[in-house]
């Protein structure tokens, strides 16, 4: 298997509220692959989907019984460490829920989490010592 993640898809509970939350909320453009069932979102060299919880789930033959924490936390790395707080101020007016505010960091950055309307955790952070290329992608050093 190559080392590189292609494709991450939420299962959320109204597809609509979450295009509405992504597109008109915090301003990413939809793909025009998308459809009323699914949406699809170009993150740099990532595929970002919505898709609903109940169909993700049925397609991936698990059960669709739980709720709050997943276990796991998507980031979005910015430029600068302003950048956080605007992100987050942008999220929270798009119904976001902020979980933590914006503060240091043990590892030296700055960094705050929020939660979509499905209550999945979003991590923006700026780190010192990560580049990000003109396009958006990090870049982690050698």
């Amino acid at each position: 298997m190559e080392q590189r993640l292609s494709v991450v898809t939420l299962g959320v509970a109204d597809i609509a509220k979450s295009r509405k939350f992504y597109e008109k909320g915090l301003g990413w453009d939809p793909s025009s692959a998308s459809n009323k069932d699914v949406v699809f979102f170009q993150t740099g060299g990532l595929v970002f989907a919505l898709w609903g919880r109940a169909a993700l789930a049925k397609d991936a033959q698990v059960s669709d019984d739980s709720e709050g924490f997943g276990g796991f936390a998507l980031a979005h790395n910015v430029r600068d460490r302003a950048d956080v707080d605007s992100v987050l101020a942008k999220a929270a007016h798009a119904g976001a829920r902020i979980l933590k505010p914006a503060g240091e960091t043990f590892w030296g950055g700055y960094a705050g989490y929020f939660a979509d309307p499905d209550g999945h955790t979003w991590e923006v952070a700026w780190n010192p010592f990560w580049a990000i290329d003109e396009i958006g992608n990090v870049k982690l050093p050698k």
